[in-house]
């Protein structure tokens, strides 16, 4: 028998390994956080579905453990959860509770699937560079993340730091090709961080003199 999930379709993609702050806010799921804090603090992350909320037989979610629970007065909670495995949804089972319950089946990357030593390199040195911009985009102190060292945990934390679009990076967590998904990565990443230079450079520019013009992204103002 497939493992049974409480679900929670959201418009957005947790990755193995990875961290992600959520609010928790509607009745029904309160009372699966409730009856996951009770239980083993698991409940799976979906894409809703393409004709109603419920995730569509076949959709590839993640396993989110919650690793901080912060309930506010009103019942509502801020929680942050980490990652497991991902897996597939088998269909909706029934059950009483008010939430999504899925039969779902665990899965990993395919063996024999690991990129190269350079593959590897390159992505962690692409993501270091634009990690970098997107910091000093959001004015926050300079400084370096822990990466992975595994080619497959590198790749998890690359594809939920990118700033792409949702579906963009659904594929990266559907990918069963570690290989495969580090290339993505390694066409993607250029290009992010050209839109994210572009923007770091306006945004300089409006520090420099209040107007987003004239301003050289290397002087000071006044300078």
């Amino acid at each position: 028998m497939l493992p049974r999930l409480p679900l929670f379709p959201l418009a957005v993609v947790l990755f193995p390994g990875t961290t992600l702050p959520l609010h928790i806010f509607e009745p029904r799921y309160r009372r699966m956080l409730a009856d996951c804090l009770e239980s083993d603090r698991r409940f799976g992350i979906t894409p809703p579905g393409r004709d109603t909320e419920a995730p569509d037989e076949g959709a590839v979610g993640c396993i989110a453990e919650v690793r901080v629970n912060q309930e506010l007065p009103d019942g509502r909670s801020n929680i942050v959860v980490q990652g497991g495995p991902r897996f597939v949804v088998n269909g909706i089972v029934p059950d009483p509770a008010p939430y999504y319950v899925g039969a779902v089946e665990p899965f990993d990357d395919d063996q024999g699937t690991e990129p190269s030593a350079e593959q590897t390199v390159r992505l962690r040195e692409q993501f270091l560079y634009y990690q970098a911009l997107v910091r000093n985009l959001h004015d926050l102190e300079p400084g370096e993340s822990e990466l992975p060292d595994s080619p497959l945990e590198l790749s998890f934390a690359a594809a939920a730091g990118a700033e792409c679009d949702t579906a963009v990076k659904q594929r990266l967590l559907m990918e069963r090709s570690t290989a495969q998904r580090v290339e993505a990565l390694l066409a993607l990443l250029p290009t992010l961080a050209d839109i994210a230079g572009k923007a770091l450079l306006i945004h300089r520019r409006a520090h420099g003199n209040g107007k987003g013009e004239g301003a050289h992204p290397g002087l000071e103002a006044g300078g």
